[in-house]
Order: structure tokens, then C-alpha cells, then sequence
């Protein structure tokens, strides 16, 4: 399907990327995992179950994060070429290709991996949340 989403639209699923991503980085991990909807699907990992539901997502992400926890890296994702198709059901498909980058104090950036996101989106009274979330790495292709 090749339908084009409205202007509004598409800066409004910018906004939510925006919000969501920030919170994430800044360790906000809760108000990440509730942008979900209540039976919302993440994939984080290859060949694992998603987590399932904002509960199970905040969890994925706590044992995600412990990996920093010694380490003082910041992360930051940033997101591009966002890929919008209204489905049928009213959802929205959404392609993301993002770049995510590390740094660490008096250390230059560090760029990687370089990952595709798949969105399923939910826009229900004006306010958006994610139905799915699966991640796929460029460097395990």
C-alpha cells in the first residue's frame, strides 16, 4: 500500500517518536514502556519472545539497561526515514530506520548498531500508542 498520510499526521507520529525515544534515553523507562497499548508487543531481542503489555516492556528495558550500569555511556536514538501506511484496521504501519549512539565522558561518539524499526500504531482519540514494536539489527542481516 502506497497511501500517503496527511502533514499533521506524520508530525504528530514525529512528536510521539520524539517523546518516546527521549524517555527512554533519559532513563525515563516507565513512561516508555506506556506508550505501549495494554496488550502492546516488543521484540527487542532476535529470536526471543516479545514482551507483552507495558508491565512486561518495562521489564525487557530495566534488564536491557543493567548492561550500562557500570559503564557512564549516554545513549541517544535517532530516528529516520519514517515510513507511514494507513492498514485497513485503521492502524498504521511504521518503518524506522535509526542510528543509535554512545558516548561516554571525554570519549568521541561511538555510531551503532544501525537497526529497523517495525510499528504497528494505535491512534485512538488523538493520542498515539504502539500495538507492536519488532527491532531488526543491520549487522545480524
Amino acid at each position: 500500500m502506497n497511501t500517503l498520510v496527511s502533514g499533521e499526521l506524520y508530525a504528530q507520529v514525529q512528536h510521539f517518536y520524539a517523546h518516546q525515544m527521549q524517555a527512554l534515553d533519559n532513563g525515563r523507562l516507565e513512561e516508555h514502556a506506556n506508550t505501549f497499548t495494554e496488550d502492546g508487543t516488543f521484540a527487542l531481542t532476535p529470536g526471543a519472545a516479545p514482551a507483552v503489555g507495558p508491565d512486561a516492556i518495562l521489564e525487557e528495558l530495566r534488564l536491557f539497561m543493567k548492561q550500562f550500569e557500570s559503564d557512564p555511556t549516554q545513549l541517544r536514538h535517532h530516528f529516520n526515514q519514517i515510513r507511514l501506511a494507513p492498514q485497513e484496521d485503521g492502524s498504521i504501519a511504521s518503518t524506522v530506520y535509526a542510528l543509535i549512539v554512545r558516548t561516554r565522558p571525554a570519549e568521541a561518539p561511538e555510531v551503532g548498531p544501525s537497526i529497523v524499526i517495525h510499528d504497528v500504531i494505535d491512534m485512538t482519540d488523538d493520542r498515539i500508542r504502539l500495538r507492536s514494536r519488532s527491532v531488526s539489527y543491520d549487522q545480524l542481516a
